[in-house]
């Protein structure tokens, strides 16, 4: 614990700008999967405890796409959008067959998916770590920002990620489909009543849900290092966020994801040792407080 480097920092605007973005960009890409997961969960009642592989596919067919083609805006897009097709097979192929089971059939299903996901990338990629390093486009001196350091890339990151989540907020809110989507959340049987295909509903959120991860996956390429089983650390912490946001409330999830990459910015600065405890200790605090979220439902 070193409560004097921490003071040091909060009182220091250069400090305080440089972790601040550093802790936003860890924020969105939480965002983005939690996103998925929570949406996912929303509509079809379903924990996909298998959605960090979809992070981690999104990642390595991102980087395949940018080595390829050298255009990192395509990864991106591939990443996403292969995503999307995955979650779409997955859904109709497992998770379709587990609706409304136990929870512990759906926990063996969603994990064997990982099983078979990591051992595949070890097979298609290998175990090594891979590195996309920083596009082209972004090999630019940092701006300085109230004596802060912020790379360019890090605010075309955050920027994507609040478009995108913009988008799927208005996708859910002034579309019809949206309005379906959460019409379905709320009574699925009454929407089938209604004549609307939920096979077809469902195969297109989980889809959305994949592509998000995807997307995320794609964007932190340049960031992070490529390796089998990178997802699950990231799933972990986006179950943090949906927890500490409500189960289904993507605007919780939003505000979830940028408090916890804020205090894991910070956090490494004040207590080196213990910057994941101090998520724990967050959710911990939430949920004694408000045991369905900050945004979620009581369940009655």
């Amino acid at each position: 614990m070193d409560l004097d480097a921490l003071y040091d920092c909060l009182t220091t605007t250069s400090c305080v700008v440089t972790q601040t973005t550093s802790g936003l960009i860890v924020g969105m890409l939480l965002f983005l999967v939690a996103a998925g997961l929570t949406l996912i969960f929303g509509v079809l009642k379903i924990v996909n405890f298998a959605h960090g592989t979809f992070y981690m596919l999104g990642a390595y067919l991102a980087y395949t796409v940018f080595k390829i083609t050298d255009s990192y805006t395509l990864g991106v897009i591939a990443g996403g959008l292969g995503m999307a097709l995955f979650g779409i097979i997955v859904e109709r192929g497992l998770i379709s067959r587990v609706y409304g089971a136990n929870v512990l059939m759906q926990l063996l299903i969603c994990y064997a998916i990982v099983l078979i996901c990591d051992d595949v990338v070890k097979i298609v990629w290998g175990a090594d770590f891979y590195a996309m390093g920083m596009p082209p486009a972004f090999q630019v001196p940092p701006l300085f920002i109230a004596g802060g350091v912020v790379p360019p890339f890090y605010l075309m990151l955050i920027g994507v990620a609040l478009a995108i989540g913009g988008g799927l907020a208005a996708l859910l809110g002034l579309t019809r489909i949206g309005k379906v989507i959460r019409a379905a959340a709320h009574n699925p049987d009454m929407v089938s009543a209604l004549g609307i295909n939920t096979t077809l509903l469902y195969s297109l959120v989980f889809a959305v849900g994949g592509m998000l991860a995807g997307l995320a996956g794609g964007l932190a390429a340049p960031v992070r290092s490529l390796t089998p089983g990178m997802g699950f650390s990231i799933l972990i912490e986006s179950f943090i966020v949906t927890v500490i946001g409500g189960m289904g409330s993507i605007g919780g999830a939003l505000i979830a994801a940028v408090v916890l990459g804020l205090i894991r910015s910070f956090g490494t600065i004040g207590f080196p040792m213990f910057t994941e405890g101090l998520m724990y200790i967050c959710m911990i605090i939430i949920l004694v407080s408000k045991p369905s979220g900050l945004f979620g439902k009581e369940i009655v």
